[in-house]
């Protein structure tokens, strides 16, 4: 163990006088940011007290700030009394999620854990029936709303980016056009102004009386962005398939749609799985961005935390917390990417 270790090392720290260097300069940063991180983290941290007062005599975090905030910077301004409810439907989204994860749910058995799972999460969160109380999505905030738009994004931004990616590459010049014209269009707009549309601009056109929720506008604008980032990746897997395999699917006298979905696109989503990842990562965080348009994520969930009097001067370690959250759940993704890839043999070298 101890010889594969120093192999291992010398090939990869000790190389070059330049890796030499690099090494050195790393362990450098290493000793001189640890101790310092884990001094404010740990050691020198305040984890329960009466007042800010006493956390602001401490010389390192005040978690306890965190332990006095946490429901509202997870459940926003949720009634108190109910928080149980979002936290129940929290569980249940991730919880489905997982179980799309696994294998052996993959198929139409897949529906039958989608529907309860969906139905679950609305009567939890709205209420209004089985004895709860009715409440108004207005009212939702932090993790559930930070789920829902990350998790409903992904759901209906990957068909839609499958059939664009198909359109894109479509023998009918005006599905082509079309595909081509709404993918650069979005693409060529950073979301922070979809969202602004959104929330702004489509009121506007809608006729009078006629409205349409805000959460709701910014659950369409994240769809619609993310389905042409997912169509440009897909067009590429689709343009790595040989050309033999759709020869020899028109040899077998399959029709476009069984070509698809039987021979072709099981190879090109094989082969742009991490890219996908990337996006279903990126998608994730960014759903912090419904913030400028008053949506109560994790992120105003924190700020709003932080507007109480008693207990401001804590942003580092309000941004943290909710910085841990997002990192578990990114992290998570990436394992399964990892994971799935290595499952159905890519043929890529994956690196430990």
């Amino acid at each position: 163990m101890m010889q594969q270790a120093w192999t291992w090392g010398r090939r990869h720290l000790f190389a070059t006088p330049f890796n030499m260097l690099l090494t050195a300069l790393a362990l450098w940063l290493v000793m001189m940011t640890v101790p310092f991180m884990l001094d404010w983290v740990l050691f020198s941290a305040r984890f329960s007290a009466d007042s800010a007062a006493e956390c602001r005599d401490a010389a390192g975090a005040c978690w306890a700030f965190i332990a006095e905030k946490h429901r509202l910077i997870l459940f926003g301004t949720y009634p108190y009394d109910e928080q149980w409810r979002p936290l129940l439907a929290s569980l249940v989204l991730i919880g489905v999620v997982v179980c799309s994860c696994l294998r052996r749910f993959w198929g139409p058995r897949l529906l039958l854990v989608w529907g309860p799972g969906l139905l679950a999460s609305a009567v939890l969160m709205w209420g209004g029936v089985a004895g709860l109380p009715y409440v108004d999505n207005s009212r939702w905030g932090g993790l559930p709303v930070t789920l829902m738009l990350s998790i409903f994004g992904i759901v209906f931004a990957f068909p839609l980016g499958v059939l664009l990616a198909l359109g894109r590459r479509s023998q009918m010049p005006a599905v082509r056009a079309l595909s081509v014209v709404y993918i650069e269009l979005i693409r060529g707009v950073p979301l922070i102004s979809l969202l602004f549309m959104a929330s702004v601009m489509l009121p506007l056109f809608l006729p009078a009386g006629v409205t349409i929720d805000k959460l709701l506008r910014a659950q369409i604008a994240i769809i619609l962005f993310a389905a042409a980032y997912i169509a440009e990746v897909v067009r590429g897997g689709l343009q790595a398939v040989p050309r033999g395999q759709y020869e020899g699917a028109d040899a077998l006298g399959l029709g476009y749609w069984r070509q698809m979905r039987l021979v072709i696109l099981p190879q090109a989503l094989k082969t742009v799985i991490p890219p996908l990842v990337g996006i279903f990562i990126s998608l994730f965080k960014d759903t912090s961005l419904v913030v400028v348009i008053g949506i109560f994520d994790l992120t105003l969930a924190a700020k709003a935390a932080l507007a109480d009097a008693a207990w401001r001067g804590f942003g580092v370690e309000a941004y943290v917390f909710i910085a841990a959250i997002y990192f578990v759940f990114c992290y998570a993704m990436s394992r399964y990417s990892r994971h799935l890839e290595r499952e159905l043999d890519t043929g890529r070298r994956i690196d430990p």
